[in-house]
């Protein structure tokens, strides 16, 4: 990543022109293959076996615009617990779990996949008092982004995706986008940040 250090004589408030972030994950946070000697701090392991709930992998690719893997970004999540209770001072509910934190972040590999173990969150408060159906928050963070990006997980098999508010805002073509399809104990989804199929993304 590069800083600029020296003023900008031609901006009147002397301020230096901002950098995008550069390619610092694999050797940062999300070191994995590329620095092996270095400990993982995203390997995606989210529920520790023995926690409540039905235990699942979500799986997926980061894509570009021409539909290229995204080898260098990191994907982190945020979920409910398997009753639909978060890890969080707000939520003064008792959980499922106390050693459950609900957040977790994953490397992409040289073909841009990402993986998570964890298990399959339950419904939570939304707008109206009607609950959401399960799903997790996901961010991603990349070379050449100077914010990450947010967006949302669901579930293919969730009866409560059809009457869930906040998925209802992103119009009916789109949602599909949103939707992580379901083989055996995995869901599968892929991120697009750009292109037709580009994935549905939230201003936070």
């Amino acid at each position: 990543m590069t800083i600029e250090t020296s003023q900008d004589t031609t901006r009147p408030d002397g301020i230096s022109p901002s950098q995008t972030v550069g390619p610092f994950f694999h050797y940062g946070l999300t070191p994995g293959e590329a620095y092996p000697h270095v400990p993982v701090s995203a390997d995606g392991h989210v529920a520790a076996r023995g926690t409540p709930g039905e235990h699942i992998i979500v799986t997926g690719r980061v894509l570009d615009g021409e539909g290229q893997p995204v080898p260098d970004a990191m994907i982190e999540i945020w979920q409910a617990d398997s009753e639909g209770r978060y890890a969080h001072p707000n939520d003064k509910r008792p959980r499922a779990s106390n050693t459950f934190m609900g957040f977790g972040r994953s490397d992409t590999r040289a073909d841009g996949t990402f993986r998570f173990e964890t298990i399959k969150p339950g419904r939570v408060p939304g707008p109206g008092g009607k609950d959401q159906a399960p799903h997790l928050v996901v961010a991603v963070f990349g070379r050449g982004m100077l914010k990450q990006l947010h967006t949302r997980l669901y579930f293919e098999d969730e009866t409560a995706n059809a009457e869930d508010a906040i998925l209802a805002l992103v119009p009916a073509d789109r949602r599909q986008t949103l939707i992580a399809a379901r083989e055996g104990q995995t869901y599968s989804l892929d991120i697009r940040l750009q292109g037709e199929d580009e994935t549905v993304f939230f201003d936070v």
